[in-house]
């Protein structure tokens, strides 16, 4: 199927900027077309860039999706002068036919790691009926984690980089991406990073069907992927930025900076492993990051469906093999990629419905199948005149994989394969006297099913799985195990150390976690991820020198479990690896479990689901509102169902999308909830219910301008307001009975329009108050709790002794008016202070304040002078110290040593200083230490 010779650049983003309408609507085709009053050819064709629509289809398709139809409508003019001026290229037409046709005929079928279907059936099935559509999560405004198909994830996105682990289809995508493309209009470009010259620098797009070896290279007409690329027609698939030796990462990334300025208008999706490349390493060049998210149940139910139909197998052994799925939780665990559930499907058939268990055993068992069954006892005689035993093939196998990886490579050239196996041949005269090293390579690439030719004169294996699980056996007997430990920080290597304790005999085994342990002690950058990468490995250490193990799980002691927010961060960096070692909520403190919840949450995945159910009835409120706010991380129905339905239903939940919206009125937590994003009065009123809504939180909310629906929620006790900056006016809120205000990153406004709060005794703000002054408050009687913030400037206390009630005081940025620092002092009942580390300075100006008994300093991020202390506060029973935890702050203690009856509590310091001057119980630690 052909480019139409009238596609253009803007004829493409006016297609492209409907889709992501439609999507965004939740409308089907045909929804759309009865909503436009269109036919089907006339929307099919608008949407997919093939026909230049008329200006009533233009507008009655933005009517149809609630948008503006000025900008479409110039979009369509814009594409009608570029579709003219492309009358002359008409010589382009031909070719490009020809091309998208090659690229649909490469790219629909569909090939896992090379297994063979019984009898006659094909070892790659079409594309488009085998392919499953897996999730990408991206992150907006830092904050809020999208999750959606790839087909909507990608919609409307001229660039993105698309992260995923080995095996979990991002190849598949890029394909997908391609054929889709080609049979709408688009022209891809599909350039798999590892079949380039490395030893080059990267093409010009003259020479992008060179570079990859494309038959067709020498017939494009001279200057053609220039004006695709000029046009806006291109969309440009590389694949696999991991695969490029990291020393060339930057000149790649500079290469696609260079074509992002020369062609702005085409599009750029690319692929890699998550670790290979920092986070936002596109961004400045317009990169939305995605990330690959492993296949969840019910993409592997799907998978399987789709896999057994392929086979040609029984429709009980697919149910068999879907019910071994669901019931066992190793095996969930091990079928998240494309690769392992084929894997694994196959093995499933292969052994009549019997699944391995482990890992290592998995592998083993796929190896046994795909090298140990001899051609001839299935009736085929070997073509090349070679038979290997399971054993021979291995061997020559590992050889190869081992020079991939210590080479940093993907691929190799035959010539090279070719000496490996020239240099291993003499050792094994059995297979010598069967054939030269090119036989023995032809054979084993046209019948092992784990090497292929992706070009004529080069070979790879067909998934880097078996090249780390056979590289860390020819390591192991090659005794290059500090080989493998000078790698261990690399994330390319983690598998292959892992697979290598596995192989080990006992006392290499023991050497090797030495080793790992020894360079960690002596790296501080690495020791998180070489301690954990230790432990880890502990799983497939089965026997293990009892003084090692110990070792090794001493110095993971003081990793795990994570103890406070900034731990969890930090281990979360280190990968998945952490979801095999992270304990249930048994017995940890509840500062640990929710911890724990944190970490869990930011690796995510089905496996960080399956762990965070255990943690559902642990019946710790903290812990609880750690597993309420994770829903934005996970499929939000299945979170809903095997979290949130579980938790009390006091606990308060975050809604981020309209899909979670659709399921709160089936929520039990229907009392406390935030909205994040631009949603309506209406879609907010119609999802709660107001007899029981009694807390509600509005966030980053860029459409709402009035707050006079919250009169509708009778129950209604608290309010908080973020990142709302067209609610101007809060005269609304008069009367209301609430007892907590909270508005915080607002447009500046000022409450002097709110006249009466009678009920509010919590109030909190962070914004400009006219005269920069408390008297400017409305009048509120009962009000024992203010907060009062304001980054950057300095905060009046003027008329705050008209809150004479107030127990709680927390502020930033004091401000003493002149004459005078008694303020604080005219609140007799004030118990409670919070201030800021800077604030400490003013302070120790001001007369004494006897009545605080409770003393707050919040986010510190350098030395505190706390000499003045005693002076200031000369009752004070309890200090607490908040530090900033990504900084490192260090406290010193010293002169409260002699203060009586006073207990400190430190937060997130990175060292205290004095802590030996105090008696047992007198100091506590958040995160505390580890035993």
């Amino acid at each position: 199927m052909g480019v139409d010779p009238e596609a253009s650049g803007a004829l493409i983003e006016l297609s492209v900027r409907l889709r992501r309408l439609r999507f965004e609507r939740g409308l089907t085709y045909v929804a759309l077309e009865r909503r436009a009053g269109l036919g089907h050819t006339t929307v099919s064709r608008t949407l997919n860039g093939r026909k230049l629509p008329t200006e009533g289809t233009v507008v009655a398709l933005a009517k149809a999706l609630g948008a503006d139809p000025g900008p479409l409508l110039v979009l369509r003019e814009r594409a009608a002068e570029e579709i003219g001026q492309a009358a002359v290229r008409a010589d382009d037409v031909p070719f490009e036919e020809r091309y998208c046709r090659c690229i649909v005929e490469r790219h629909s079928g569909l090939t896992i790691v090379g297994l063979d279907l019984r009898g006659a059936q094909p070892a790659s099935w079409p594309l488009e009926p085998a392919y499953v559509s897996l999730e990408l999560t991206s992150r907006r405004d830092d904050s809020l984690t999208v999750v959606e198909r790839a087909e909507k994830a990608l919609a409307g996105q001229q660039r993105a980089l698309v992260r995923g682990l080995a095996g979990s289809g991002k190849t598949t995508l890029v394909q997908w991406l391609a054929v889709t493309s080609a049979r709408r209009g688009s022209i891809p470009f599909v350039i798999p990073l590892r079949r380039l010259d490395l030893k080059s620098a990267p093409p010009a797009p003259e020479r992008f069907l060179e570079a990859i070896r494309s038959p067709l290279a020498a017939a494009q007409p001279p200057g053609w992927a220039d004006r695709v690329l000029t046009e806006g027609r291109a969309l440009l698939l590389v694949d696999g930025i991991d695969e490029v030796p990291a020393q060339r990462r930057e000149e790649t990334k500079e290469w696609l900076r260079d074509l992002i300025a020369a062609y702005p208008r085409s599009s750029f999706i690319v692929t890699t492993r998550p670790t290979a490349v920092p986070e936002r390493w596109l961004e400045s060049a317009g990169f939305a990051e995605l990330t690959v998210r492993p296949m969840n149940r019910k993409d592997v139910l799907v998978f399987a469906t789709r896999w057994h139909t392929a086979a040609g197998t029984a429709s009980d052994l697919e149910e068999r093999f879907k019910d071994a799925v669901r019931a066992q939780r190793p095996l969930a665990q091990l079928a998240t990629t494309p690769l392992m559930c084929a894997l694994m499907c196959a093995l499933h058939r292969d052994r009549r419905g019997r699944l391995p268990r482990s890992r290592m055993e998995l592998y083993e068992a796929a190896l046994a199948m795909l090298l140990g069954r001899r051609d001839d006892e299935r009736g085929i005689e070997a073509p090349e005149g070679i038979s290997l035993t399971q054993h021979e093939a291995v061997q020559l196998l590992q050889r190869l994989a081992y020079w991939l990886i210590r080479n940093g490579q993907a691929e190799m050239e035959e010539k090279t394969a070719l000496t490996v196996f020239e240099d291993a041949l003499p050792a094994m005269p059995a297979v010598a006297g069967q054939g030269d090293a090119r036989q023995v390579l032809t054979h084993l690439v046209s019948r092992c099913g784990l090497l292929r030719r992706p070009t004529a004169d080069t070979v790879d294996f067909v998934h880097r799985t078996f090249q780390d699980y056979l590289g860390a056996k020819a390591a192991v007997e090659g005794h290059d195990l500090g080989l493998l430990v000078r790698n261990a920080d690399d994330d390319r290597w983690e598998d292959v150390i892992r697979m290598a304790v596995a192989h080990a005999r006992p006392a290499e085994r023991a050497a090797l976690l030495r080793q790992l342990m020894a360079r960690g002690d002596q790296a501080p950058d690495h020791r998180t991820r070489l301690h954990l990468l230790a432990m880890a490995c502990l799983e497939q250490a089965t026997e293990l020198d009892p003084e090692v193990r110990a070792k090794v799980e001493e110095r993971a002691a003081t990793l795990l479990p994570p103890r406070s927010y900034a731990e969890a961060q930090n281990l979360a960096t280190v990968g998945p690896v952490i979801l095999d070692l992270l304990p249930g909520p048994q017995d940890l403190p509840e500062r640990q479990a929710e911890a724990v919840v944190h970490a869990a949450a930011a690796v995510g995945g089905d496996a960080a689901l399956t762990l965070l159910k255990r943690y559902r009835d642990c019946r710790s409120p903290r812990v609880f509102s750690a597993l309420s706010r994770s829903w934005g991380s996970f499929d939000t129905e299945e979170f809903a169902k095997e979290i949130l339905n579980h938790l009390p239903a006091e606990c308060d939940i975050t809604v981020r999308s309209r899909a979670a919206l659709e399921l709160v009125p089936s929520l039990p937590q229907n009392l406390n909830i935030q909205f994040m994003g631009d949603l309506s009065a209406d879609e907010i009123l119609a999802a709660v219910d107001p007899d029981r809504l009694t807390s509600i939180a509005l966030s980053a909310n860029q459409q709402l301008s009035d707050v006079a629906f919250l009169q509708s929620l009778p129950k209604l006790r608290e309010l908080r307001l973020f990142q709302c900056p067209e609610i101007t006016d809060l005269s609304p809120l008069d009367g209301l009975p609430l007892t907590t205000l909270l508005i915080h990153d607002t447009r500046p406004h000022d409450l002097r329009r709110v006249t009466k709060l009678p009920e509010l005794k919590e109030l909190n703000l962070d914004l400009p108050i006219r005269r920069s002054h408390t008297s400017s408050l409305p009048a509120m009687p009962k009000l024992r709790k203010l907060y009062v913030w304001q980054r950057n400037a300095s905060r009046s206390l003027t008329g705050l002794e008209a809150f004479d009630g107030l127990e709680y005081l927390g502020i930033n940025a004091l401000k003493f008016p002149e004459g005078g620092r008694e303020e604080l002092t005219r609140l007799p009942q004030l118990t409670h202070l919070m201030i800021s580390e800077q604030d400490m300075t003013r302070l120790a100006m001001s007369p004494t304040l006897p009545q605080v008994r409770e003393l707050t300093l919040s986010r510190a991020s350098h030395p505190v002078d706390l000499t003045a202390i005693s002076k200031i506060f000369p009752e004070l029973r309890l200090l607490r110290i908040s530090c900033d935890w990504t900084q490192h702050t260090v406290v010193d203690l010293t002169a409260l040593a002699s203060i009586e009856h006073l207990d400190v509590v430190v937060e997130d310091a990175k060292a205290i200083l004095g802590l030996d001057l105090f008696p047992p119980g007198r100091v506590t630690l958040f995160p505390g230490p580890r035993y």
